[in-house]
Formats: structure tokens, sequence, C-alpha cells
């Protein structure tokens, strides 16, 4: 069977992964908008069990190796906002764009390289409907020391929740 086919919990289970309760926001903003079908997912950072997985800037504290393993943390835990707005992630229709942040030093250029372990993992555990546009930005500093910043916008079946949602 190809990796990609079954339902999201298929995947989720053949890759070894569980999704993590969705972060709560560390300011004032929302985790997550619904208008319609379309979720927007703010910005999460590369946090595993409430902790960093690490810190610092790319091309200096943090090689590529933890960047891109910071990147998958920060998608997962774009996949726990997403499940949580729209109820189930078998209702995403579309994931439409990530954009990938990536803290680092002035000469660092691998930012999309980085940007890749957030892309893969969507695309692993959406299928088809991971298949994304993506930017991957590289600046001075992220919240908390983060490395990397992941944000999205999704298109889910408009019977999947209700129309417009905050989880507040």
């Amino acid at each position: 069977m190809n990796e990609r086919t079954g339902t999201v919990a298929d995947r989720l289970a053949r890759l070894g992964l569980q999704l993590p309760p969705p972060p709560a926001p560390a300011a004032a903003f929302e985790p997550y908008v619904r208008h319609g079908g379309t979720i927007y997912i703010s910005g999460q950072i590369a946090t595993r069990d409430g902790r960093l997985v690490a810190a610092g800037r790319l091309g200096a504290e943090v090689d590529l190796a933890a960047g891109q393993d910071a990147a998958r943390a920060c998608a997962l835990n774009v996949l726990a906002q997403l499940q949580a707005a729209a109820g189930s992630l078998d209702a995403v229709t579309r994931l439409v764009k990530l954009t990938v942040f990536v803290a680092c030093t002035g000469d660092f250029a691998q930012q999309p390289q980085v940007a890749d372990g957030a892309s893969q993992l969507v695309l692993d555990v959406l299928g088809a409907a991971g298949a994304h546009a993506r930017s991957a930005i590289g600046v001075a500093a992220l919240p908390l020391g983060t490395p990397v910043e992941v944000d999205a916008i999704a298109q889910v079946s408009t019977g999947a929740a209700p129309e417009e949602t905050q989880p507040r």
C-alpha cells in the first residue's frame, strides 16, 4: 500500500506519530481562525511536550538536522491545531500554504532544506491533500528562542464543523 493512502489516522500510525494536544497561544492571539471552508493556523513553534525541541539560530547554535527536526515538530503542532479547527484531519481537502520562518545567521542559506522537514511531514500525513505552496524565510529571531516557526492555510469540507469557529 502507498504510504500516502488510507485515513490520516492510518498514516500517522504507519509513521509512528501521534498528534500532540493543540498548543495554547503564548500571547494575545487565536491559535486558529476558521472562516467558511478556510482555516488559518497561527504560527506554531518547535515544541514537544511543552518544551522547545531546540533553541538558537541555524548557522550558529542549531545544525541543519536539528532545524529539520524542529520544522517537523512545528508541523505536528500545525496539524494538531488543524484537527481542532476542522474536527478531523480527514476533512482537510487541501493544505493551501505553509510559511516557514527560520531563525538564522545572515549567511545561512538553507531555509528551503529546513522547511522540507515540515513539508515532508504534512505530505506524509495528509497524503494528496497535503500538497501545498510554501515560503521559507530567514529571520533574525523567533519567539522563545525557537529556531523554526510554521503557519498554515488550509481548505476543509464545509460540513466538517460550524462555518466560523474560534477556540475561545
